[in-house]
């Protein structure tokens, strides 16, 4: 089995690199935040993910080493950020080309590199090829180049990891094979080879996909909201038309995939990705929607104290503790803006003070607030609902039970 440097430790990289580690395969983790290879060296996850732990004693158990080096290897797998350019909306991969720069810096003749970061249709060729030959290797002959996309949602990872499908993009058949034959070490679903530009389009739209049916029901969200309509009630009788299956809205669209992914083709295919910028703008606009709510609400219920409001749930989604592109914190940046004052806040999962209001215990945050705007669905509030009786709620998650409860 060939020995792997896992480059980029963080949501994807860590569990990808325990998997494999895990079964059979012998990983080196590389990542160049020294202090998370030191958390890690000590033997503690970074993030909390079901599963994550014993996946975690499984890879030490393997064998799994965790550096700040690059190393010498057959394979390396590429697993960092892809944000995007918030002007031209373009992918900036300079997190990538920095990573294959180091690994052509040690790299041995007829190594595979293995590009895991979502990147834009025509990345790969435009930037990681150049880096490749510049440094004197030719790709195909000294240097073999893979794109092999995440396909996992936090909060599920550990499993995902193992069932979900993979799509496999290369240069050659053969390599391609190669790598499959890798991923299946662990991976039990179907395991696609196709070339390069296909499995960049492909990750990209499967996201973008999402985001379009996401925006669609926030979009209904706010015309119901226009002429008093009930959407929730709207969209349970319309799904029940066999071919219907509409989303629930919500305060926005989070996460490192669904936020960032449909950007790179709204800005690589101006005039051309119009649907697609449309839902971008309808899922960008809802946490100013939810701030008009608010203001609705206070203005309602007479109360004019900003510090009186409190959000509940600062992830992007359910029971994790990913704060990536949160809709909650974008919401929290408008309020200061618009409203001033100290905003209280508090999730379950998040340990970090990401605002000055941020209270971290929920019988002193309900105690410190009138209204409380419910943002994430998280197990936590489903359970301690009652708690909330007294409180004026604004649900933009439609959990809360409750003739009383606001929804958007």
């Amino acid at each position: 089995m060939s020995k792997i440097n896992v480059v980029g430790l963080g949501y994807i990289g860590l569990p990808t690199a325990l998997m494999f580690a895990s079964h059979g395969v012998e990983v080196v983790g590389t990542d160049y935040n020294a202090e998370l290879v030191n958390t890690l060296n000590a033997g503690k996850t970074t993030f909390e993910e079901d599963g994550l732990s014993e996946l975690f004693a499984n890879a030490l158990a393997g064998g799994i080493k965790f550096t700040t080096e690059y190393i010498p290897t057959d394979v390396y797998i590429v697993s960092v950020p892809t944000p995007y350019d918030k002007d031209s909306k373009k992918i900036d991969p300079k997190y990538v080309v920095s990573a294959v720069k180091s690994v052509m810096a040690v790299c041995p003749k007829g190594a595979t590199v293995v590009v895991e970061s979502t990147v834009s249709p025509g990345t790969i060729d435009r930037f990681v090829r150049p880096v490749i030959e510049e440094n004197g290797f030719v790709i195909g002959r000294d240097i073999n180049l893979v794109h092999a996309p995440e396909r996992i949602i936090p909060g599920n990872m550990v499993y995902e990891l193992e069932h979900n499908s993979r799509t496999i993009g290369a240069d050659s058949k053969e390599i391609g094979e190669k790598i499959k034959a890798l991923y299946a070490s662990f991976c039990k679903g179907e395991i696609v080879v196709t070339d390069i530009r296909t499995a960049e389009m492909t990750k990209v739209v499967e996201n973008t996909f999402r985001d379009i049916n996401i925006a669609f029901a926030n979009e209904l969200a706010k015309i119901c909201r226009s002429d008093n309509m009930d959407v929730y009630e709207i969209i349970r009788i319309a799904n029940k038309h066999p071919r219907v299956n509409i989303l629930q809205p919500g305060p926005g669209v989070g996460g490192h995939c669904i936020s960032v992914d449909p950007w790179f083709l709204v800005g690589d295919y101006p005039g051309l990705a119009n649907i697609i910028l449309a839902a971008r703008k309808i899922n960008d606009s809802m946490p100013e929607f939810v701030l008009s709510r608010i203001r609705e609400i206070m203005d309602e219920n007479g109360i004019s104290d900003v510090s009186r409001v409190g959000l509940y749930g600062l992830t992007y989604k359910e029971d994790v503790d990913d704060v990536r592109e949160s809709p909650a914190l974008q919401l929290l940046e408008s309020m200061k803006n618009h409203l001033g004052g100290k905003i209280r806040a508090y999730d379950p999962f998040v340990e970090k003070r990401l605002c000055d209001g941020q209270v971290f215990d929920f019988d002193e945050f309900l105690n410190e607030v009138d209204i409380v705007v419910v943002l994430t669905s998280h197990t936590h509030i489903k359970e301690n609902a009652s708690k909330l009786a007294g409180k004026i709620v604004l649900d933009t998650r439609n959990i809360i039970p409750g003739e009383k409860v606001y929804k958007l």
